[in-house]
């Protein structure tokens, strides 16, 4: 703000996953996922919507994941942090309409370093379910983000666009 006088785009994309199983995991793991993935896209969304909406213009986006519908035991907390990802983008963009428009995006396999420690074998099956056969590309998502803050989807609102290769 000090330095442009304001703010047009906030993407909300810090995520972690502890790929640990349900009955193992600890509070303090649950409560970090929905820390990171959750709660910091609330804070963010809360303080810069406020500034948004004196500005009357802005756009959210905030990354979800197709975990939000699609749960594995073992990222119960990332799963349920994408959910409310979900419903609070439509929040969001009910409270902040008519002048700032919220959406996410849910990619479903990207090629990023949140993957890189898959074993091959499964990175094979998952490949197979998908239409594409293979995993995203970082710059696919980041091109779905361009395009939800742009004018080009000036009438896109409160909306999860999946982005998945056809899963």
């Amino acid at each position: 703000m000090e330095r442009f006088g304001k703010i047009d785009v906030l993407v909300n994309n810090a995520g972690i996953a502890l790929d640990i199983p349900l009955m193992e995991k600890t509070v303090e793991q649950w409560e970090r996922t929905l820390r990171v993935n959750l709660i910091g896209a609330f804070l963010c969304s809360k303080y810069i919507g406020i500034e948004m909406k004196k500005q009357k213009s802005g756009v959210i986006v905030n990354v979800s994941s197709t975990n939000a519908h699609d749960g594995f035991a073992t990222s119960v907390d990332y799963d349920a942090s994408k959910a409310g990802m979900n419903i609070m983008t439509e929040n969001l963009a009910i409270e902040l309409a008519p002048h700032i428009r919220v959406n996410a995006v849910a990619p479903g396999w990207v090629d990023t370093d949140i993957n890189k420690a898959l074993p091959p074998e499964y990175v094979k099956e998952e490949t197979e379910k998908v239409l594409l056969k293979r995993f995203g590309k970082p710059e696919e998502i980041a091109n779905l983000i361009v395009f939800l803050a742009s004018d080009e989807a000036s009438y896109i609102n409160g909306t999860v666009v999946t982005i998945d290769g056809g899963m």
